[in-house]
């Protein structure tokens, strides 16, 4: 089983956008209408309107198949949207008194130059996939139909979209097995399977989903009359081949990315400020007073991409071999006195908080398990890869929804995978901030599975 997620979208793409768009707006309003005026007050105004407007009008969701026509669309929405906010501004500061026309002129001068720049990183980008072969995503197809050759078609033909189809697997005739598919997608680095409804059985389907989900593959579907399931669905168009994406990860995209990585160092940052600095020596004296060993535990898990991580906690047992195998169970004799309040009290995790100002975990998401249980969970229960989509989180949907500690049969990590997936696949900063709060309460509270 391929245990590594292939080639990503660049992360940088959206930030650099973002970057660019306000220096536009921000350095023409000082040159053109700030010229002997404080711009401060506006710069902060119109620098929030922006990205409020731009998460509104989804004025970045540009990919490598988005049509000119449609990037030109979304900048005429957001120079309509923008003028509003600039006129309201002036309308509130009536004591600037600038008028409406050079205000107009203002707006038109931002568009012109940020058009420019927006098709300019757009026809660079297909440049360069199409000269050299760079930010490309191999492909493959399961079914062959019209539609399935219109798109292999698309892929071969437009270079400049990144997309290097290799292979376009035949079901239907019985030339080929599912089994020697997946093996091909392994084998050769696939990034994106395509899949025509028409040409696959349910059952099929269900297969090319859980191994995508079990191999952090990316899935899509040429649909048709076929019902697919009840999920959120995303409906692109490739040139004029219409394209289902099965899962949408809400921090695949470059902003949410931005926001909760800049929450996690803030707060984790605050948790080693005002807490770890003051409570540290206190429970490595309490530590030591009671049993020999290191103050800190440090156990190797399984992240973001499946990849290893040391994990830190407070040691709250006497060192033993088993440690990295066996989790800690009702009664665990392994648990000293001291380990055993800062357990139930969560203390114990804390020293996490260095690991998210590290980038190995956040303050929310699912639970890393220790590597030997990773590989056992990995093989026995389906979809438990998809965990590996995000990074791993101090807390988590799955742990404040009583799916906390030990895992005492199959049934308790099936619920902590369903309730990891809804995380991911809903992920925003209320519900982040809704997790911790609750985590807090639990804490206090005492649960009776933190043992």
């Amino acid at each position: 089983m391929s245990l590594f997620k292939q080639g990503r979208y660049s992360g940088y793409l959206r930030p650099i956008s973002y970057l660019i768009d306000l220096s536009i707006i921000n350095g023409v309003a000082i040159l053109f209408l700030f010229k002997n005026k404080d711009p401060l007050t506006f710069i902060i105004y119109i620098s929030l309107s922006w990205v409020f407007l731009s998460l509104y009008s989804n004025f970045y969701q540009v990919y490598r198949y988005t049509r000119p026509v449609n990037i030109l669309a979304l900048i005429i929405r957001q120079s309509i949207f923008f003028l509003i906010v600039v006129f309201a501004f002036f309308g509130i500061y009536y004591e600037f008194k600038i008028y409406p026309k050079p205000v107009i002129l203002y707006v038109l001068i931002c568009f012109v130059l940020i058009a420019v720049a927006k098709f300019a990183i757009y026809y660079l980008l297909q440049n360069y996939r199409a000269s050299f072969g760079g930010n490309y995503r191999n492909t493959v197809i399961f079914g062959h139909n019209k539609k399935t050759v219109a798109l292999e078609q698309f892929f071969n033909k437009n270079r400049e979209y990144g997309y290097l189809h290799k292979k376009t697997f035949n079901l239907k005739k019985g030339e080929v097995q599912l089994a020697d598919c997946f093996d091909y997608v392994l084998k050769k680095g696939i990034d994106e399977m395509y899949c025509s409804i028409s040409e696959l059985t349910n059952s099929q389907i269900a297969e090319i989903v859980d191994f995508a989900d079990n191999n952090l593959k990316i899935v899509k579907f040429i649909p048709d009359s076929k019902e697919i399931y009840s999920k959120k669905l995303r409906y692109d168009y490739y040139d004029y081949i219409p394209i289902l994406t099965l899962r949408t990860i809400p921090l695949e995209d470059s902003v949410n990315m931005i926001i909760k990585r800049s929450f996690d160092i803030l707060f984790s940052s605050m948790v080693i400020v005002f807490i770890l600095s003051w409570l540290t020596p206190i429970i490595a004296i309490l530590i030591k007073l009671e049993s020999r060993g290191p103050v800190f535990f440090k156990q190797s898990r399984n992240g973001f991409n499946y990849k290893e991580f040391d994990c830190y906690k407070f040691r709250s047992m006497t060192p033993n071999k088993d440690a990295h195998l066996y989790q800690a169970t009702r009664g665990d004799q392994r648990v000293t006195k001291v380990g055993k309040f800062i357990r139930k009290t969560s203390i114990d995790e804390l020293p996490q908080f260095f690991n998210v100002l590290f980038g190995d975990m956040s303050v929310v998401g699912p639970r890393p398990h220790m590597v030997s249980h990773t590989n056992m969970y990995a093989k026995r229960i389906d979809k438990f890869m998809v965990r590996h989509f995000v990074k791993p989180g101090i807390t988590g949907l799955a742990q404040v929804s009583g799916y906390r500690g030990e895992v005492e049969s199959d049934k308790d990590i099936i619920g902590r995978v369903k309730y990891d997936i809804f995380y991911i696949e809903n992920w925003s900063l209320l519900l982040d901030l809704k997790i911790i709060f609750q985590t807090f309460i639990n804490a206090v509270k005492g649960e009776d599975k933190a043992y």
